[in-house]
């Protein structure tokens, strides 16, 4: 009875963790912040450049300068504006579910230097004269008309300049923002304004006498509502201060609301459909242990959830596309675990006994799979970009719940059930076949069970396979080299325009309405499979006024507004730079931590087949020019990370392998030692690489368009890495270890017997 009290506690607890999230769950999805890709928004990285030739620029300015920027934003009504300093010298600014992202940029941008000058432009007064603060927007006494009051340090100043004003002709006073000396002139906007345009000026009014007072009344021109916006904007900047330095976008991408909406349903419905064929095929698969799976993989979404709010992370598409992954590798925990306890049992153990041993041997075999990706994550933090640091973040946040829910959690579950005693003997609830059992009495190990693939010489297969690789690099090499990568706009420079509308587009009507905006391209793209979307792509960056008319244009006529990404060659430049660092500086890491864990031939033979399915995936996208931006690198790194699993699980049964022999004395045990650690753990590589195509898959088929080739990426380097590491790394570790023999004339001592308080010692 007492055993039976095991099963309702799991019952109960399983009832309970459902409730829990039943009753939390859409109050966790409202408090999620949606990055701009999901939400739309706008995001800007200024570089901070010198105003004047004797300027310097110092962390003491860029740091005023952020503070500057973030007054604005409030102006703009931004809820939970990020903004943040890079490089010493460059400012990030992020307005996630921003409306007005026309209006956001002219802010941000606009220096803020008011001066007040003659008809002939010369400079009377400067910001500096201002009483700081003290702008304000009001209405004219007399015709409720919108106005713009200042207030001066000096009324005396202000008195004589007027006097002098009086006394000309034309007497003009002009009162500019950011004025370009060279480049604006009073005549050439006036006549702007005879036409009936908005001139660059705010104000100018004729003086007829001296003004002797500390406050300056601006009026006129701002008429109608767009006029009073104009207004408070002005009296808002002037208050907000002006931008001791100049401001140049180096990078910016804006994204409309529509385009984020259609992302996140997308995207979420993939990975929906995802999740639910990966729950199918663990309870189909593995029965009892794959019911556990399913309640501690909805543990591991919800507990992860709570915890990205709980760091006020911010979600992208990337960051969806790293949950999601992150759940197949949850899987792969519970694989190795399960695939464990299945052997314990074939060799005639208990239920008990082979949850007990299984879950203890399994442990290790974990710990190792998932600190890889680990490192690779990291890497991503430190030197990925604002997008790419989301998918690290949720990444990193994914392998701790992987801990929390499938190492403790789903084992503490399938204890419950294991010690209630309900199962015992009932073998098929394990999925394992009472003809394919051995007795205990055998004594036979894990190590000596056949498996399905028994048939395969893995070790004879290899060598063509070894040779095979080796001929697709080298072409793979040639092709690259000829055909080169088919770099998008992150790794170079230019500006890419992605536009949605309500009807079909057609790429001659695009072209004239780019013509007619004085912006042509010839790079023009109806999307095939939805013609209802395109793109356009410049080689060079738009600047800030053509991307304005773009967006003004484009969401009157298309009914959506554009998305717009712009890159200067600067930022291609770096980002390609940190791409080959981020690969180096990984594969660098993953050596010394397999080497560490097993041995440096082992730690080389992994990043040689890591290194592979890196290569795979560069070729293959060079091969059929498909666009390599910032998350295919982040790809790369993943596959990087994920794939060094499934090698570090056949090395870890190479080692146990090696336990038993403890001495080497001819190749062929080598050769036995690799077949029998590939066929031992074939079957579980296959599946939770299966698991993760699922997911990947769904995302490719039903996700959003932006993160395709991310997901085609990550299937390339997902087929790759089975491959790698049964063909490559153990067969090429085999190749080392002969050698190793060899040297050794003819005989290696793998463990030498254990004395009293002695550990054994690994050779």
């Amino acid at each position: 009875m007492k055993k039976r009290n095991r099963f309702v506690a799991l019952l109960l607890l399983t009832i309970l963790l459902f409730s829990s999230m039943g009753v939390t769950t859409k109050d966790i999805m409202n408090k999620v912040n949606l990055g701009l890709d999901l939400q739309g928004g706008f995001e800007v990285l200024y570089k901070v450049e010198k105003l004047e030739k004797n300027d310097k620029i110092t962390p003491e300015i860029v740091k005023a300068t952020s503070k500057t920027l973030e007054s604005r934003v409030n102006v703009l009504g931004v809820s939970e504006p990020k903004i943040q300093i890079e490089n010493k010298d460059r400012i990030r600014v992020q307005l996630a579910g921003v409306k007005n992202q026309n209006e956001a940029r002219k802010i941000l941008s606009t220096s803020a230097n008011l001066s007040i000058r003659d008809a002939n432009d010369k400079l009377l007064l400067s910001g500096k004269d201002l009483v700081q603060g003290g702008a304000k927007q009001s209405f004219d006494q007399t015709s409720n008309a919108p106005v713009v009051t200042l207030k001066l340090k000096s009324a005396e100043k202000f008195a004589n300049i007027t006097k002098k004003i009086s006394k000309q002709d034309p007497n003009i006073m002009v009162i500019w923002m950011d004025f370009e000396e060279g480049k604006d002139s009073y005549k050439k906007e006036e006549q702007k304004e005879k036409e009936g345009k908005q001139p660059k000026y705010v104000s100018a009014a004729a003086v007829s006498q001296e003004i002797n007072s500390q406050n300056v009344e601006i009026s006129g021109g701002f008429n109608g509502e767009d006029g009073l916006i104009r207004a408070k904007q002005i009296a808002d900047l002037l208050n907000s201060g002006s931008l001791p330095v100049k401001l140049t976008e180096v990078y910016s991408t804006s994204v409309g609301a529509q385009f984020g909406q259609d992302a996140l349903h997308d995207t979420v419905f993939a990975s929906a459909i995802g999740v639910g064929l990966i729950f199918l095929f663990m309870i189909f698969y593995y029965r009892l242990p794959g019911i556990i799976a399913v309640i501690s993989l909805s543990a591991y979404i919800w507990l992860t959830m709570i915890a990205f709010n709980m760091i006020s992370g911010v979600l992208t598409l990337p960051g969806i596309a790293a949950l999601v992954l992150g759940v197949g590798m949850a899987v792969d925990a519970n694989i190795i675990m399960y695939e464990r306890i299945k052997d314990e049992i074939r060799i005639g153990r208990s239920i008990k006994q082979a949850f007990k041993k299984g879950s203890s041997s399994s442990f290790l075999t974990i710990l190792d799979a998932n600190l890889t990706t680990v490192l690779a994550a990291l890497v991503l933090f430190f030197l990925g970009t604002s997008s790419v640091k989301g998918f690290a973040t949720m990444l990193l946040l994914g392998i701790i719940m992987i801990f929390v829910t499938q190492v403790f959690l789903s084992r503490f579950l399938l204890r419950l059930a294991v010690n209630s005693g309900m199962f015992d003997k009932k073998f098929s609830f394990f999925g394992v076949n009472r003809k394919h059992r051995h007795d205990l009495a055998e004594g036979l190990g894990v190590q000596d069970l056949k498996s399905a693939w028994e048939h395969i010489n893995f070790v004879k297969l290899a060598k063509p396979l070894l040779g095979l690789s080796l001929a697709s690099i080298i072409i793979g090499s040639i092709i690259v080299l000829m055909m080169g990568l088919n770099l998008g706009i992150d790794f170079k420079s230019g500006s890419r325009v992605d536009v949605k509308s309500e009807q079909t587009l057609k790429v001659n009507d695009l072209k004239k309405e780019l013509e007619t905006l004085k912006i042509p391209s010839e790079n023009v793209i109806v999307n095939g499979e939805n013609p209802k979307m395109a793109s356009v792509q410049y080689k060079d960056p738009l600047t800030k006024e053509q991307i304005n008319d773009l967006k003004a244009s484009f969401t009157k006529k298309y009914g959506h507004e554009p998305n717009v990404n712009t890159v200067s060659s600067e930022i291609g430049k770096e980002l390609a730079k940190n791409a080959i660092k981020s690969v180096i500086i990984a594969s660098i890491g993953i050596i010394i931590y397999v080497t560490f864990r097993f041995e440096w031939r082992m730690g080389l033979t992994s990043v040689l087949s890591l290194l592979h399915d890196a290569f795979l995936i560069i070729a293959f996208f060079s091969i059929f020019r498909l666009e390599v931006d910032v998350t295919f690198i982040a790809a790369v790194l993943t596959i990087i990370g994920y794939s060094i699993n499934d090698t570090i699980v056949t090395f870890d049964r190479v080692r146990e392998n090696l336990h038993k022999i403890k001495v080497i004395t001819t190749p062929e045990q080598i050769d036995h030692i690799v077949n029998s650690s590939i066929r031992q753990t074939m079957t579980r590589s296959i599946n939770t690489v299966l698991t993760v195509i699922i997911v990947v898959i769904a995302l490719m088929l039903l996700g959003a368009s932006s993160i395709f080739n991310f997901s085609l990426a990550l299937l390339v380097g997902l087929i790759s890495g089975v491959f790698s590491s049964v063909f490559i790394a153990v067969p090429l570790w085999g190749i080392l270890k002969k050698r190793h023999l060899k040297k050794a004339n003819g005989k290696l001592v793998v463990y030498e017997e254990k004395k009293p308080n002695e550990e054994k010692i690994y050779v």
